[in-house]
C-alpha cells in the first residue's frame, strides 16, 4: 500500500517555478511524493523538508541524498523561521504545503483519524503530543465544545451536540469512535450522515492539532524567509484552511479587511498567480479521491 498520493503534483511542482539552484522548504513532507519531484529539479539547490508524525519519517521514499541537498526535519512546520534561523539559512525561494491529513494517517486504524473504524479517538498528528480527541470529548467544558464544532466543523446544532457528550460522558468515558458516533446518533442526520460524521471529526482533528494556528503561522513566517519573487504553494482541504490562505495572499492578514499603513495604502506581502483556486480534474479525482477536495492557491513575495 502507498504511504501516500501525493495531491495535484505537477501544479504544485510547477507553481514552485524551481530554479536548479535555489533553496526550497517543503513543510508537510507525508510520503515525499512532492518533495521526491522537487528534488529532482535541483542541481546545486537544496531542499528541507518538515514532518512532525514519525509515521512519515519512517515510510520516507527519498533516500541516497546527502544531507545539504535534502534534510528532514522531524519538528512542527511551526518551527520553520527558527529553525532555518538557527541553521543560518539565508533566505528562500519557496515554500510548499500539503495540508490535512495523509492517506497513510486515514487508513491507520490506530490514528483515529477515519469514521470507519472504532478505534480510540485519537486524532494526533504528532503522537508525541499529550492531548487526544479523546480528552477534549471528555474534559472540555460544554460552551467549549459547542464552538469547536460550530467553527472547525461548522456544523448547525454544536449546543445541542455538546450537551449530548457532556450528559453521556457522566455515565460512562468516551474513548471509541463508535461510542461518539452513539452519543450524537439523535443529531446525525440519516441524509449525508458520512458527511456530517466527517465534520465532526474535522472539528475535533483542528482542536487537538491546533491547526488553524499552525496555518496562520506558517503563512506569516513565509512572508519572512522568502526572497521577493519566491513563490508559495498552499493546498488546503476545507474552507477555514482556504480562506485563510486567501486572505493572507489578498488582504495582508486573516480577515475580510485590506491591511493598509497609516496613509491607506495596502500592505501586501504577496500577490496571488492564481486568482481562482487550482482544483484536480476529472481523472486525478478517480484515481485519488483525496483530491476531490483539494484547493491549491499560487502567490509571489512582493
Amino acid at each position: 500500500m502507498r504511504y501516500h498520493d501525493p495531491v495535484l503534483l505537477d501544479q504544485a511542482i510547477e507553481g514552485l517555478n524551481i530554479a536548479s539552484d535555489g533553496t526550497y522548504v517543503d513543510v508537510t513532507f507525508g510520503g515525499g511524493g512532492h518533495s521526491k519531484e522537487i528534488l529532482k529539479r535541483l542541481e546545486t539547490g537544496r531542499l528541507i523538508a518538515f514532518d512532525k508524525d514519525a509515521d512519515a519519517v519512517r515510510n520516507s521514499i527519498i533516500q541516497d541524498r546527502d544531507q545539504f541537498q535534502f534534510q528532514l526535519v522531524t519538528q512542527d512546520f511551526k518551527q520553520m523561521g527558527n529553525w532555518l534561523e538557527q541553521n543560518n539559512i539565508g533566505a528562500i525561494d519557496g515554500v510548499l504545503a500539503d495540508l490535512g491529513i495523509s492517506s497513510h494517517q486515514i487508513d491507520s486504524p490506530e490514528r483515529g483519524f477515519s469514521i470507519r473504524y472504532n478505534s480510540d479517538l485519537d486524532m494526533r498528528m504528532n503522537t508525541m503530543e499529550a492531548l487526544r480527541a479523546m480528552d477534549v470529548v471528555n474534559d472540555y467544558p460544554e460552551s467549549e465544545l459547542a464552538r469547536i464544532f460550530a467553527e472547525y466543523g461548522e456544523l448547525r446544532g454544536s449546543y445541542k451536540m455538546a450537551r449530548l457528550i457532556v450528559s453521556a460522558r457522566v455515565i460512562k468515558r468516551i474513548e471509541k469512535v463508535d461510542d461518539l458516533k452513539l452519543t450524537i446518533k439523535s443529531v446525525t442526520p440519516k441524509t449525508g450522515e458520512n458527511k456530517f460524521l466527517a465534520k465532526v471529526f474535522q472539528a475535533l482533528r483542528i482542536a487537538v492539532n491546533d491547526e488553524l494556528s499552525a496555518l496562520k503561522q506558517l503563512l506569516q513566517t513565509s512572508g519572512e524567509v522568502m526572497k521577493s519573487g519566491a513563490r508559495l504553494v498552499i493546498i488546503s482541504y476545507h474552507s477555514l484552511e482556504d480562506r485563510l490562505v486567501k486572505y493572507y495572499i489578498e488582504r495582508g492578514g486573516f480577515d475580510a479587511e485590506m491591511v493598509k499603513d497609516l496613509y491607506g495604502n495596502p500592505q501586501l506581502i504577496f500577490k496571488s498567480i492564481n486568482k481562482k483556486p487550482i482544483m484536480a480534474d476529472a481523472e486525478e479525482v478517480a484515481r485519488n479521491r483525496r483530491a476531490r477536495s483539494a484547493k491549491m492557491r499560487i502567490a509571489e513575495k512582493i
